[in-house]
């Protein structure tokens, strides 16, 4: 297949190919004048590529998947640790979702006022967003006491 069929029936870039070739993540097989062709299993390997940067391999991490013979060579123990980050990142993402939830809906009047949206400004600062345990869903938890507004100081002249 020349590179223009590869990208029709793959979805990627004819430009993204040549940097794959680059990469040394998929080999051309020849050319027809100025097109590079490809065997038909690269649309197989380029799956496995599209794969691995859904899950959130950079391209040297799959470089790796794929043994010197072009055949894929996926070491379990990596997959494994990028299913715990993948499950970091949820956690995190799943917090992230729930403060805006909450923050939408809250009758304070100021978000800056709400003890649940403060909780989330300070676990975001402090990089522990999604790391803590999972709080009761909010129709189990006791609502937010009614916000105290603080007042600004007043220069002293």
């Amino acid at each position: 297949m020349d590179i223009s069929e590869v990208a029709q029936r793959s979805g990627v870039p004819a430009s993204t190919l040549r940097f794959y070739e680059e990469k040394g993540l998929i080999v051309s097989v020849g050319r027809r004048g100025l097109r590079r062709l490809f065997s038909p299993d690269v649309l197989e390997r380029l799956a496995l590529i599209a794969l691995g940067r859904t899950a959130g391999f950079s391209l040297d991490e799959i470089a790796r998947m794929f043994a010197p013979d072009g055949l894929p060579q996926i070491d379990r123990k990596m997959l494994a640790r990028k299913a715990d980050e993948l499950d970091r990142t949820i956690r995190t993402l799943s917090a992230v979702r729930d403060g805006l939830r909450h923050a939408a809906v809250c009758p304070a009047p100021s978000h800056m006022e709400c003890p649940t949206f403060r909780r989330l400004l300070g676990m975001d600062a402090s990089g522990t967003v999604g790391t803590q345990d999972r709080k009761p869903s909010p129709a189990k938890r006791k609502p937010d006491k009614k916000p105290q507004v603080r007042r600004p100081r007043r220069a002293v002249a």
